[in-house]
């Protein structure tokens, strides 16, 4: 569950947004806690995603409301429950753990376990990632060493490119491109967004880390893989920024019509021109999804 604020980053929007579209069009949080603040789960989140995407494309607020609303109807929920905030914590706990023991059994177990208990987005955003962070921030702290840390790194990528192959390609959606800026490494973040599109019901190639600026046009303009419609980086690291600048204008450059989109947690470092993703898989590829849905507005 997460707050209005948290909601709101995610979404990329206003917390006074999101209480106007509450009040105006009856769109927002479906729970509230005993003192009456909003709760939204991760239906809301794809909902209220649908629905930013409307309206930037030109929709008017009440007929972007509609339309979310007929779609949404036309979806069957999905699970987004997960462990509470506590267990989220203590499974952190554990993956560090496991890290520093060098524990491969443990981790494996750690990670059927996390990946059982809700859909793959929630535990992506709720869990897997954060957690993430938290390794990297033990490792620096010389708690874990090299080879845990890495021993964590390959058996979450094993994980992430199962699922990514599992939730398979739909080749009637709109085609993403999927990488990395040159220099880039961290691709753990962006596979489970990858997976996140997939299940979303997109089209995409996954180019991978580090790949360079000419081998983005080549991808964007040669027709090798068919139609692209969007271009998908990320900004890992404060680092990345100038790379993703230097990718993003030079395929705007050679294909003026292609919506480029930025994630990660440099993604403000993008050109203002690029589609903000956030910070959160789940409700990423819902807001692109609606972004690139057929029949929208021009």
């Amino acid at each position: 569950m997460y707050t209005i604020k948290r909601a709101a980053e995610q979404l990329g929007v206003s917390e006074s947004t999101l209480r106007a579209w509450e009040r105006r069009y009856g769109v927002g949080a479906t729970q509230r806690t005993e003192s009456g603040y909003r709760l939204y789960d991760g239906r809301d989140l794809h909902a209220l995603g649908l629905m930013r995407a409307l309206i930037d494309d030109g929709w008017p607020a009440q007929a972007a409301a509609d339309e979310m609303r007929r779609r949404m109807a036309s979806e069957a929920p999905r699970p987004t429950t997960v462990e509470p905030d506590g267990a989220d914590t203590d499974a952190t706990a554990a993956l560090i753990r496991t890290a520093a023991a060098l524990d491969a059994p443990a981790l494996g177990a750690l990670l059927d376990r996390q990946f059982g208990s809700a859909s793959f987005e929630a535990v992506a955003d709720r869990w897997l990632l954060p957690a993430l962070h938290a390794l990297g921030a033990a490792w620096k702290a010389q708690h874990v060493s090299v080879a845990g840390e890495h021993m964590v790194a390959h058996a979450i990528t094993r994980r992430l490119a199962a699922a990514y192959d599992a939730a398979g390609d739909n080749p009637m959606g709109p085609r993403l491109l999927i990488g990395l800026p040159p220099g880039a490494r961290h691709e753990l973040g962006l596979l489970a967004f990858a997976t996140a599109a997939r299940r979303a019901g997109l089209s995409t190639v996954y180019l991978g880390a580090d790949v360079p600026t000419a081998e983005w046009i080549t991808a964007a303009t040669t027709g090798a893989f068919g139609e692209v419609a969007c271009a998908v980086l990320a900004a890992p690291t404060e680092a990345d920024g100038g790379s993703v600048r230097e990718v993003a204008e030079a395929l705007r450059a050679a294909r003026p019509d292609l919506l480029v989109a930025v994630g990660g947690s440099a993604q403000e470092s993008a050109p203002p021109w690029c589609l903000k993703l956030g910070h959160h898989v789940g409700p990423g590829a819902a807001l692109l999804a609606g972004r690139l849905a057929p029949g929208r507005p021009a």
